[in-house]
């Protein structure tokens, strides 16, 4: 019996083995491949509580996503995902921020979002990086753009959602300072900075002390 014409001789190259993948090559392309999904998903994600007309997740989508994770849209860590993803407007998310946040946080799903938000909370509560949230925090309530001063009510529910949990009873010592000392905007001063209004602070608690 003849032997098959389409055999290859001896030491010709097998065509399937012509081109030779290192493991670090295979390793990247899956990588590669895989980092592509996740954005995919990422994106997915944001579209599913993104407003169409906008673009953008607003307040009712944050509203849903947080329905969905199962935490308060108050809840400080809702703050702290804002800083993460560097977002710009107070309660709307970008999809260029939406990806910046979810890829630091490895999260494509809204379970892995939950589950990432106690590390989240652990991160922002460093020295390092609490500074920089604290700063955040209130350069993202000033809703419009040039605006430089925050109303009272509003500063006082910030102070307590940012710092309450750590200094409880300044906390509320200063917001009772607060409102006396502003009841309305009467006796405002555009000038007056928060060193001076600190220094006001403590000589009150002095006096309230004695």
């Amino acid at each position: 019996m003849m032997r098959r014409s389409a055999s290859k001789k001896a030491g010709q190259p097998n065509s399937t083995n012509s081109i030779n993948f290192s493991p670090s090559d295979l390793f990247r392309t899956a990588s590669s491949r895989a980092s592509s999904k996740e954005m995919e998903r990422i994106d997915n994600l944001f579209h599913s509580y993104a407003n169409t007309s906008l673009g953008m997740i607003d307040p009712e989508g944050i509203e849903t996503l947080c329905s969905d994770m199962e935490v308060d849209h108050t809840d400080v860590r809702i703050l702290m995902l804002a800083w993460k993803m560097k977002a710009e407007k107070q309660g709307y998310f970008t999809l260029e921020e939406w990806r910046r946040g979810m890829k630091a946080l490895r999260a494509d799903t809204v379970s892995k979002l939950r589950k990432a938000l106690p590390e989240l909370e652990k991160e922002v509560k460093r020295p390092s990086n609490f500074e920089d949230f604290y700063s955040y925090s209130f350069c993202y309530c000033l809703t419009e753009e040039k605006q430089k001063s925050i109303d009272i009510e509003s500063i006082c529910q910030l102070l307590d959602l940012v710092l309450g949990s750590h200094f409880r009873a300044q906390v509320d010592y200063f917001i009772e300072y607060l409102k006396i000392s502003f009841p309305d905007f009467s006796n405002y001063n555009p000038d007056l900075a928060w060193p001076l209004i600190l220094d006001n602070f403590v000589e009150w608690m002095q006096s309230k002390q004695t």
